[in-house]
């Protein structure tokens, strides 16, 4: 489907002059093809977007400081060395200065990255505004994906939150409202590059009003013709703090992310919600020698010694307990950790965790941090190819709507029918609804049904519920026994419109495994 929808953006480039604004939109898309899987990070203020960026790529690169750059939408890409740039709406680039300062702590090593945008010397004369932020690094996590970190969904500046808006659904005001677009805008219009993304995590440390009605904004543009990213997975960030630092707090916060699984089922939005402690998950995979000595030291005080000392981070770092830490640093763990994470790691190196690593490797897993990597491998990476294709057909139907009268008009039915046709899509979008109340069906067969569209990977055997073990031959048989089973559910005659058709996709797509095992 890259094919058809390279093949599609070509003939539509040809209809319109290349430096015009439909023709660099054009190329714009047509190098995102090109491109990894653009992944973005949203939600409200303070919801720990940069923390788990930091986290997921495993080094310090975005800054969590309240400073004007984290107002600004933050492209993360692959690099062959660090490098940041301010760009204008105009294309103009200016190189940021970045900082490493000392962290709340101040200790060697605490550091934080800071991006100065207060001198910036732009490629062209004239006055220039920052549009958005580029980060190019070494960081082989990136090399897969391109991650975009957004101001906050709930700025007290409608500016700053529109810049959100405006990247995860193009075309659409600050309220999500669809906006009217003149039929052919100027050819000096300003042009943004970097405009749209594949898919969205959105952070959420509580399901307010907010939150709602933001993820029902999006989900209502996908919906539409234009389209908005077609995959969303839903964090329960700094899942830590809910249960108060405890060593429970985890499975606190999954029971929490149950709850907002359950009331997100009204939306269908969301695919997965995920509880991570986005800061344990970072300080885990930046574990320093000198932290893990310092909770093996730690973890050789009387219990009830400890539970004391541990009532709080202020406490904690006190200089007149008589713990083996410095108080600095006991500062610098709880400013590193968290309680809950210093809780942990000390109870973890009591059960056995001898060295740094293999801590890291503990911390990071009940962090929440790995669970959320299979689902984004499983949801995101699996269908990279889909959703860039959907991404590059919906940006080239909103290029075709806005600039009517080229050559190019008659391309607009086949972008619109390929949206509406193509499998994997289908398979996106009734993933997305499955939570919800729509279909007659029983928890196994809704189970069976996630599974078969690829709900928990795309290998064939993992579509039917089959061993890795499962010969070519079994899967053929379970495969058409799938389509059978489906296809009476289909042609069922009390099957609604929406039923019927969420059963003729579950049909298709076990067709496509007995071809593909053959």
């Amino acid at each position: 489907m890259v094919e058809q929808a390279r093949e599609l953006v070509a003939r539509a480039r040809s209809a319109f002059p290349e430096l015009s604004r439909p023709g660099r939109q054009l190329a714009d898309c047509a190098e995102r093809l090109q491109q990894p899987l653009r992944v973005a990070l949203a939600g409200q203020l303070k919801a720990g977007k940069s923390t788990l960026l930091n986290a997921l790529v495993g080094q310090d690169i975005a800054p969590t400081d309240a400073t004007e750059c984290t107002r600004m939408v933050t492209w993360y890409r692959h690099g062959l060395a660090p490098r940041v740039s301010a760009l204008s709406a105009d294309g103009a680039r200016a190189d940021v200065a970045v900082r490493r300062v000392p962290g709340a702590d101040g200790l060697p090593g605490a550091h934080g990255l800071s991006f100065d945008l207060s001198a910036l010397r732009w490629s062209a004369p004239g006055l220039h505004e920052v549009d958005h932020l580029e980060v190019e690094w070494p960081a082989a996590d990136l090399a897969g994906t391109t991650v975009i970190d957004t101001p906050g969904t709930s700025s007290l500046s409608r500016e700053v939150s529109q810049r959100t808006t405006a990247l995860l659904m193009p075309g659409a005001d600050g309220s999500g409202a669809r906006r009217v677009l003149p039929p052919r805008a100027p050819a000096d219009a300003p042009h943004t590059v970097s405009s749209g993304v594949d898919a969205v995590v959105y952070l959420l440390r509580r399901l307010d009003d907010v939150d709602i009605d933001f993820l029902e904004a999006l989900g209502a543009h996908q919906g539409e013709s234009f389209g908005g990213p077609l995959g969303v997975i839903g964090v329960v960030s700094r899942a830590d703090e809910i249960g108060s630092g405890r060593l429970d707090a985890l499975q606190s916060a999954r029971d929490v992310a149950s709850r907002f699984a359950g009331e997100l089922e009204r939306t269908g939005l969301c695919q997965a919600v995920i509880p991570v402690a986005g800061l344990l998950a970072y300080a885990a995979a930046t574990l320093r020698q000198r932290e893990f000595d310092a909770f093996e030291a730690l973890a050789g005080v009387p219990i009830l010694e400890l539970d004391a000392a541990m009532l709080s981070a202020d406490r904690f770092a006190r200089p007149d307990l008589p713990l083996p830490v410095a108080p600095e640093l006991r500062a610098h763990l709880a400013a590193r950790f968290g309680m809950f994470g210093i809780r942990l790691a000390i109870k973890l190196i009591q059960f056995g965790a001898r060295d740094s690593s293999l801590l890291a490797q503990e911390l990071t897993k009940r962090s929440g941090l790995d669970e959320l990597r299979g689902v984004l491998d499983i949801q995101f990476a699996q269908r990279a190819d889909q959703l860039k294709a959907h991404s590059a057909l919906t940006a080239l139907a909103r290029v075709l709507t806005e600039h009517p009268g080229s050559d190019a008009d008659s391309l607009l039915p086949q972008v619109r029918s390929l949206l509406a046709d193509v499998h994997g899509f289908a398979e996106l979008r009734l993933l997305a609804r499955l939570r919800t109340a729509e279909l007659p069906y029983g928890p196994a067969d809704i189970a069976e049904l996630h599974l078969l569209l690829g709900g928990s990977g795309l290998a064939p055997h993992v579509r039917l519920g089959l061993p890795p073990t499962a010969s070519a031959a079994e899967v053929h048989e379970h495969a058409l026994a799938a389509v059978r089973k489906w296809r009476g559910r289909a042609g069922h005659p009390l099957a609604d419109q929406f039923t019927a058709q969420a059963a003729r996709t579950a049909v298709r797509s076990a067709e496509g495994i007995a071809a593909q095992v053959g």
